[in-house]
């Protein structure tokens, strides 16, 4: 179930797609300036928008989620 006050924060610009959660989770500490494990969904995206990932905390360790796109963007 997703909580009422979760936020989805877009990262704007091209991420590294080689960053795993140790990665993004500095980026999302260094661009934004917000907390990584708040609970909140971070997005990152490839120059290509191709592939997408998704960092957030949950309970008790960091999940990351990542989808590749095979025919549309």
């Amino acid at each position: 179930m997703l909580d009422s006050g979760l936020k989805v924060y877009l990262v704007v610009g091209v991420a590294d797609m080689r960053k795993s959660i140790n990665g993004l989770s500095i980026l999302v500490q260094e661009q934004l300036d917000l907390d990584p494990s708040s609970g909140h969904l971070f997005a990152f995206c490839n120059r290509r928008r191709d592939m997408a990932k998704v960092l957030y905390w949950d309970c008790n360790g960091f999940c990351l989620w990542h989808k590749r796109l095979e025919r549309e963007r």
